[in-house]
């Protein structure tokens, strides 16, 4: 059975890339050259909230996630919310991510609704959802990044 890990974090730096990474490092995939894909969990895929990802590869691998990302300059906050859920027969299921400038109760009430949007869309039996938040304050003079990413499977070689 494949697996999707969810990893999530928050960093801060003097600019909008230095905190993407150490936000990057601190859910573990900094070393990875991140693809991004739509909102789709294949049938018969385990998906774990896992906070920080495990070694998944050599760095400079690819990575496949689905990412909910945001950055803010200080002072303010930035907030990403990561909603899934499944099919209750092991079918297919849905990831929907929310991010921006926003408190951690509005990031996660908007990617809800997002999610039982795609829902209404299709003809699955879907399952209870589970949804991952990540917000942090963004204090002057500094960038901070917030983001919960869906990792699919292990790393492969680039080239």
């Amino acid at each position: 059975m494949s697996m999707i890990r969810v990893v999530w974090g928050t960093g801060s730096g003097p600019t909008k890339m230095a905190s993407y990474d150490a936000a990057l490092a601190d859910a573990g995939v900094e070393n990875y050259n991140l693809v991004a894909v739509s909102s789709v969990i294949p049938a018969d895929t385990d998906v774990e909230a896992v906070g920080t990802a495990p070694d998944l590869g050599p760095a400079g691998d690819r990575l496949t996630v689905v990412e909910a990302r945001a950055t803010t300059a200080g002072p303010g906050r930035a907030s990403a919310a990561l909603a899934w859920n499944q099919s209750v027969d092991g079918g297919p299921g849905l990831f929907y991510e929310t991010a921006g400038e926003m408190d951690r109760d509005d990031v996660e009430r908007r990617v809800r609704e997002g999610l039982e949007a795609g829902q209404e869309l299709r003809d699955w039996p879907f399952d209870d959802p589970s949804v991952v938040v990540e917000s942090s304050r963004a204090d002057a003079g500094t960038y901070t990044t917030a983001l919960a990413l869906a990792v699919y499977g292990e790393s492969e070689p680039i080239c």
